[in-house]
């Protein structure tokens, strides 16, 4: 159907979870990844590294999606795999498009690229980073796409999660907390709740409903990192746990709110941790299992 076919650049777990809701509201969905083996039933599949040096996204152009959606990754932990991921892998997909101008592009961005470090508020306008590389390499993706010709939205995530075997889950089923002093904020989005507000963001767009430049993508609720571990080693029956020594990541904590999308109308899946961790703990197997 005209208007209604979109580009999934990364294709993975979000990807397949936006491309899933859009799909079944009669979407053309096409993945790019580098193995296009996993890609979700019915979705078409463009074999390819988009942050490989040599690397021609050509293709792009005469595909001529509708829609785009960016969910970028590094390469590796330190500048370089972060420059070739965001800065290099934003480069090659736009002039991958070349003449052809999608209605819309979406890019999965993070909080990290937020100046603030010292657990204060940040609204989707803040002030961004000016000293962590990592950082300034997803900054620099996000101006090139939003400096270029395209309708462009930024959406910077924090804290995705919803893996029933995830690092967090594990640790704490562990008996390791992190220190309740010093008190350090955390945010989060449930990974369907970020699926969902992609697709939520291309169908209004697609209806000739532009969403904000710029989106942070976090539930209703920053806590405090120990209040959520603590409830959940509580919700996993935890009676006695150690601290971790090494603490949060050395990035400092901020608060996020989330105006623009609350103004978007997409409404949350899970508001709040509570919500999101009690679906995510339904889903671990049981003891012995």
């Amino acid at each position: 159907m005209k208007g209604k076919s979109v580009l999934i650049v990364g294709c993975g777990d979000l990807g397949a979870r936006a491309g899933g809701i859009l799909q079944q509201e009669g979407w053309s969905v096409t993945g790019l990844r580098r193995n296009t083996r996993s890609l979700p039933r019915g979705f078409a599949g463009i074999a390819a590294d988009y942050a490989a040096e040599d690397t021609s996204l050509t293709m792009l152009e005469a595909l001529a999606p509708d829609f785009v959606i960016l969910t970028l990754k590094p390469t590796g932990g330190g500048e370089a795999g972060y420059r070739a991921g965001f800065s290099r892998a934003m480069r090659k997909v736009l002039a991958g498009l070349g003449r052809h101008r999608p209605a819309g592009v979406v890019m999965v961005s993070s909080t990290r690229v937020y100046a603030e470090a010292g657990g204060g508020w940040v609204e989707d306008d803040s002030p961004l980073a000016s000293a962590d590389p990592a950082a300034l390499a997803i900054i620099d993706a996000e101006r090139q796409l939003l400096d270029s010709e395209h309708p462009a939205c930024v959406l910077r995530c924090a804290g995705i999660y919803g893996q029933p075997e995830g690092y967090l889950l594990r640790r704490i089923a562990g008996g390791e907390l992190c220190p309740q002093t010093p008190l350090r904020y955390s945010n989060r989005i449930h990974r369907d709740d970020v699926g969902g507000l992609l697709a939520w963001l291309l169908q209004q767009w697609q209806r000739g409903v532009a969403p904000a430049r710029t989106m942070i993508a976090v539930d209703n609720a920053p806590a405090p990192q120990f209040e959520v571990e603590l409830w959940l080693a509580q919700a996993l029956g935890i009676a006695e746990w150690r601290n971790r020594v090494d603490g949060m990541r050395a990035g400092g904590h901020k608060r996020c709110r989330n105006l623009a999308l609350r103004a978007s109308g997409y409404r949350l899946k899970y508001p709040d941790y509570r919500a999101g961790y009690t679906a995510v703990l339904e889903e671990r197997p049981l003891p012995g299992d």
